[in-house]
């Protein structure tokens, strides 16, 4: 029976689908649940900027500690993901295994360190950048319940990274989007007060948020339980985690949680730059964030769909298909971005105008979305090729390349920019960072890529 169940794991489509179907296949249904995704998050806050330009602005200062938990979440189940489809790849099963159940005892650790953080410094981490009361009230009661929630959150990364890692996409964006779409349909709900519901304004928004992971979570189990058969379950295996395993996972792990945690700390820095200026520009800065999210997301639902296929190949040593996967899915990336900066170039207003903006929000808005599109194909080109860091355990790579994007580029010129007296001008700080992020990606890559796949 054991012999029968290791045979039918040693088929994976990962390893014999021809490589533009696979990568379509792996990619799609999360760069679909991932364009969803995007939709709740532009669709939330057009909903919370119907209740005030401050509302507004407390979730977007409430935006840095609230990615801080998704680095944590996503960046272990990076580690997770590339752990696992590497030892699929080289039908190692246990060690597979043990990736996956010591993901899910991570989960709950992950889980009680943001119930902390929730508790006890979501208003303090606030009043570090305003101090404004209406907009601190609104951002405590949203990044309070964000953080004590979270557990839903965590169980739907986790969850989800399973099922990807093994090339169940599908499955992956049937939790995610139904996720996305609770949340959407309950916003305006818990938001405004419609039918038993009282209007819970900012209060609603976090609820909703919270319940749509939960479903999200709850169904990721039951998809990985009930379909995902290279995964073997095993409550002893989850409470009883081996320091190898756990090693294993956040030597990828960490760089991916440092690296998205550095988006969190830059967008904190360029809140402070921006607020200097007025409460609007921060508020055009958030804006910024959920609009670019609609061409961002679907990048980063090809790049999830491709570490998979690069680190299964790379397993099985299966050079062609490698490179056959690197160059199909960065062609696709840079003419999705392509269309990202044509979209924020031609209709700034329109897109600004979603947000109930103020003339002072337009006259901030459109040079700001049309200044900053600029760099949109490089981020997408930047993005791929970050894949086969994660890929190949090399996450260290995009680690540095973040730091220099971010943190050494992006918040010193902006910061230098504002020295200007003009908050025009530190727009053309996310270009400039750009430009060294594709510097710095173009020679990790080639470096990875001739001492790891030309020697295969």
């Amino acid at each position: 029976m054991n012999a029968e169940k290791e045979t039918k794991r040693e088929e994976n489509k990962m390893g014999v689908m021809p490589v533009k179907q696979l990568i379509v296949s792996m990619s799609l249904p999360m760069m679909i649940s991932m364009l969803v995704q995007a939709l709740y998050n532009v669709v939330d806050s057009i909903f919370v900027a119907q209740i005030s330009e401050n509302a507004l602005t407390a979730v977007t200062l409430a935006f840095p500690l609230q990615n801080l938990m998704i680095a944590v979440g996503s960046g272990t189940g990076v580690g997770i993901n590339a752990l696992l489809s590497r030892s699929l790849g080289a039908k190692n099963f246990r060690d597979s295994d043990r990736a996956a159940n010591t993901g899910i005892l991570l989960t709950f650790f992950n889980f009680f360190l943001f119930l902390f953080i929730g508790l006890f410094f979501s208003g303090p981490f606030l009043r570090t950048q305003t101090d404004v009361e209406e907009i601190i009230r609104h951002g405590d009661a949203y990044l309070m319940l964000v953080c004590c929630g979270s557990l839903g959150l965590f169980f739907q990364l986790t969850m989800e990274r399973l099922l990807q890692s093994t090339g169940r996409t599908l499955l992956s964006m049937i939790s995610q989007g139904t996720g996305a779409l609770i949340n959407i349909i309950f916003d305006p709900i818990m938001i405004f007060g419609i039918g038993p519901f009282p209007a819970m304004g900012v209060t609603g928004a976090a609820l909703a948020t919270i319940l749509g992971q939960f479903v999200a979570g709850g169904l990721g189990v039951f998809l990985n339980i009930r379909f995902n058969k290279d995964i073997r379950f095993s409550v002893r295996d989850i409470l009883h985690p081996t320091g190898f395993v756990v090693k294993q996972i956040y030597f990828v792990g960490i760089p991916s949680i440092l690296m998205i945690s550095i988006g969190s700390l830059m967008s904190y820095l360029m809140n402070r730059i921006l607020i200097a200026f007025s409460t609007t520009a921060a508020a055009v800065f958030g804006v910024y964030f959920k609009l670019q999210s609609f061409f961002f997301m679907p990048i980063f639902g090809l790049n999830n769909g491709l570490i998979p296929v690069l680190a299964y190949n790379y397993g099985a040593r299966r050079k062609d298909r490698i490179r056959e996967a690197l160059r199909f899915s960065l062609t696709l990336a840079v003419s999705v971005m392509i269309i990202g900066t044509l979209t924020f170039e031609l209709f700034p207003a329109l897109l600004l105008r979603l947000f109930n903006a103020s003339e002072d929000m337009l006259a901030i808005g459109v040079p700001a979305l049309r200044i900053i599109a600029i760099h949109f194909p490089a981020a997408g080109a930047s993005i791929l090729m970050g894949s086969i860091f994660q890929a190949f355990a090399r996450s260290i790579y995009s680690l540095i390349i973040s730091i220099g994007r971010q943190l050494v580029a992006l918040i010193p010129a902006a910061w230098l920019l504002a020295q200007t007296g003009s908050v025009v001008n530190v727009w053309w700080a996310f270009p400039i960072a750009e430009l060294v992020s594709l510097i710095l990606s173009i020679c990790f890559f080639l470096k990875l890529y001739r001492n790891t796949v030309m020697k295969l």
